[in-house]
Order: C-alpha cells, then sequence, then structure tokens
C-alpha cells in the first residue's frame, strides 16, 4: 500500500498537471478561436484569396458598406459608396476613407465581418487595408482600397439561395502601444 506521503505527492502532481493544461489550453483559445472563424467563416468572418475565380455566375447580390470607429479614435471613417450590385464571382473594387481629425499620428486596425454571418464562407477578400495596420499622420485623409468577390460556391448553398444582399462591415479600433 503507497504511502500517505506518495499519494499526497502524486496529487500534487495531477493538480499541477491540470493546472498547466488549463492555462495553455486558455492560452491557445483565442488563437484556436481565430484559425476556426476564418475557416469556416463563422461569426462573418471572411475568407480571403491571392486571385478571383476564373467564373462569374449571372446571379447578382447587392453587397453594402458600413463604417464605424471606437468613440476613442478621432478619425472619420467612411465607405466611399453606401451599396453596389456584384455579381457572383466578379472581381470588385471598392474603397474607404479615413481621416485623422486630431494633432498627433496615431495608428488604427480595422476590425470586420459580414452579416448575414453565414455568408462570411463566401464573402472573399483578394486586398484589403485591414490586412495591417494603418498609421494616419495628423490630419492625413488615405483612400483605402478592397478588393474582393462572392464565392460561386454560394449557389451549391441550399441555405444560401435566398440571399440578395451581403453587408461589409468595418469597425476602426486606436492600436494600443506599450508605454502608452
Amino acid at each position: 500500500m503507497p504511502s500517505p506521503s506518495n499519494k499526497n505527492l502524486s496529487l500534487a502532481i495531477n493538480l499541477l498537471m491540470v493546472v498547466i493544461g488549463m492555462l495553455a489550453l486558455s492560452y491557445a483559445s483565442v488563437p484556436l478561436y481565430r484559425l476556426f472563424c476564418k475557416v469556416t467563416g463563422y461569426g462573418g468572418t471572411t475568407q480571403e484569396s491571392a486571385h478571383a475565380p476564373d467564373h462569374v455566375l449571372d446571379r447578382e447580390i447587392t453587397v453594402r458598406f458600413n463604417a464605424d470607429t471606437d468613440p476613442t479614435l478621432p478619425w472619420v471613417f467612411k465607405a466611399g459608396v453606401p451599396q453596389i450590385k456584384v455579381k457572383v464571382g466578379q472581381q470588385t473594387l471598392t474603397h474607404f476613407t479615413a481621416e485623422n481629425k486630431s494633432t498627433h499620428t496615431i495608428t488604427g486596425r480595422a476590425m470586420y465581418n459580414v452579416i448575414p454571418f453565414s455568408a462570411g464562407s463566401y464573402f472573399v477578400k483578394i486586398a484589403c487595408f485591414c490586412f495591417k495596420e494603418q498609421t494616419l499622420q495628423p490630419a492625413q485623409k488615405v483612400n483605402m482600397p478592397v478588393l474582393f468577390y462572392i464565392d460561386p460556391s454560394i449557389a451549391d448553398d441550399p441555405e444560401m439561395k435566398n440571399i440578395s444582399t451581403i453587408t461589409l462591415s468595418y469597425t476602426f479600433f486606436p492600436v494600443k502601444t506599450v508605454g502608452k
């Protein structure tokens, strides 16, 4: 029969392993969730591609654009046009503008999604200002392009057959820097 001190040591080691496992899982949960959303389009997360598909369908979908900023970011951020009609599979270019209304340089990052959320796995960006942080000098105004398409496989999804409008939404947040 094991001694009480051996039982206690074994219990302590097992509990320590559980704590280490929980810490590792909590640390990995955010990147794993982001990867899950990116792969599945869950929560309206869009997809990325290097190029548009080689075929365009006759089906048209209206894409609406929404532009917001965090209240602590002194930028004016707007869509170039409120909406456009695009053919499924057609490479489309639109743009947004951002203007820094402050007297100091600010870096921002745009978070994005599409509505309905189920369209996220079919909305594909080729190029987007949202792929990296944007730094604007005082009073600087910039034009920021978005090149995208709607994946033709949307036509094969019975749940997407009645979708006629997709909203692409961005919200800019200030990037927090160390020491500020």
